[in-house]
């Protein structure tokens, strides 16, 4: 009897102090995996504002145009683009903070590399480019030779970075959960799968110029089912 008043004080003294109940925790975490699914939704609808070129025919005038083109100022709709990658990234940087992996250290490596795939596409947003070097060989030429302001460059190393955190992020994930047969585990590894076939094919689009635009899309899709599989982990966890 003694023993157990000892610890009733001693719990009604943590919770004065400001220790959180066990039941104040459980109603943080799951209000923080209810904020980090509607930021993440959020964050994949701007993400995915490339679908816009299936609802309007000719947006896109060639396979082999870059979906940066379209960002390219004075082109259609290239303001509402610019800020759709700039509030992707925006968003998607909070969902994955949010998301904090905690006292979850086998997923820290994926958590760092989602955060930066989050941040690159941001500066990607707030830095389009200022001509389109898919399909202008006179924007190339000037591009190789650093004859372009600074802006143009700025979009390409964030869309380089944006590319290699989520790759690092999928070989990560399926490194981390190799062996497993749940459903998150073969996802990550046919991610990883898909990037070994779509890398070399991605090189060579954009060494010769031609379907750069397709292969693009097929790299788009992976990311985002590679950002939903980690949001839809995370949350799990957090409830």
């Amino acid at each position: 009897m003694v023993a157990r008043g000892v610890a009733e004080t001693a719990s009604k003294a943590a919770s004065r102090v400001g220790g959180p109940r066990p039941a104040e925790w459980s109603r943080y975490a799951r209000a923080r995996a209810v904020a980090v699914a509607i930021l993440g939704i959020a964050g994949l609808v701007g993400y995915n504002w490339w679908l816009l070129v299936l609802l309007k025919p000719g947006l896109m005038t060639s396979p082999d145009e870059l979906f940066s083109n379209l960002e390219v100022t004075g082109q259609p709709y290239a303001a509402l683009m610019q800020h759709a990658d700039l509030a992707a990234g925006l968003l998607l940087l909070a969902a994955f903070a949010l998301a904090w992996p905690g006292w979850w250290r086998a997923g820290r490596a994926e958590w760092l590399s989602m955060l930066g795939f989050a941040a690159a596409g941001a500066v990607a947003g707030l830095y389009p480019e200022v001509c389109a070097d898919g399909i202008s060989a006179a924007c190339r030429r000037l591009e190789y030779h650093f004859q372009l302001p600074a802006a143009q460059y700025i979009h390409v190393a964030a869309g380089i970075a944006e590319f290699a955190a989520i790759t690092v992020a999928v070989f990560c994930a399926a490194a981390r959960t190799n062996g497993s047969a749940s459903r998150v585990a073969c996802v990550y590894r046919g991610l990883r799968q898909g990037a070994l076939i779509a890398y070399p094919l991605l090189g060579a689009a954009y060494l010769t110029d031609r379907f750069g635009g397709i292969m693009e899309a097929v790299f788009f899709v992976g990311f985002t089912i590679m950002v939903s599989a980690q949001l839809a982990e995370r949350t799990r966890a957090l409830r």
